[in-house]
């Protein structure tokens, strides 16, 4: 039972998983801030850029119909009944992460923490928020059919563990400049 919750969250939440990392590999360009200010200091920064979000957001989408077209193949051979993404539930999923993940950029400003900082906990849980928010809001009925109170909790437990591991492999292959 705790394998098919935790293998239901990971495929549930990966069109929201991939984006920021994509992000990470495509940025650069404009930032989204177009570099104001608020209070004297950046309303995002250089890192939230116009390119990496709409890329992010646009790996997501295809990873979500990538998965739709394989999920009856993989509920067949393991028995785990798998979600499929419709559209509007992939699109919430994929600019949900990327929205929550601008706005723990804006509150890390807020409270004076610079670029690369670690915000323990937002750092780990901010594009999660944004994705489950986003889905529910473009797609309720997909939303509650998909993510029931203990694969949520399989999130919220998975989550950092995967986003600590992911950073380590990118810090470790000089794609980012902190591990965390």
């Amino acid at each position: 039972m705790l394998l098919e919750l935790v293998t239901v969250a990971f495929w549930a939440m990966l069109p929201a998983y991939v984006p920021n990392n994509v992000a990470v590999l495509a940025g650069g360009g404009a930032p989204i801030d177009g570099g104001r200010t608020l209070g004297g200091r950046r309303l995002l920064g250089d890192g939230k850029t116009w390119r990496g979000t709409a890329v992010g957001t646009l790996a997501g989408l295809v990873l979500a119909q990538v998965l739709t077209v394989f999920a009856p193949v993989i509920v067949r051979m393991t028995g785990v009944a798998l979600p499929t993404f419709p559209i509007t539930a992939a699109l919430g999923l994929a600019f949900g992460a990327m929205l929550g993940d601008i706005t723990a950029s804006f509150l890390k400003r807020r409270t004076g923490r610079e670029r690369g900082v670690s915000f323990p906990v937002v750092d780990q849980l901010d594009f999660v928020a944004g994705a489950l928010g986003c889905a529910a809001l473009f797609d309720f009925a997909w939303f509650s059919a998909t993510f029931s109170p203990p694969v949520l909790g399989v999130i919220v437990v998975l989550t950092p563990v995967l986003h600590v591991g992911t950073n380590v492999v990118a810090y470790v292959l000089g794609l980012k400049g902190e591990p965390y």
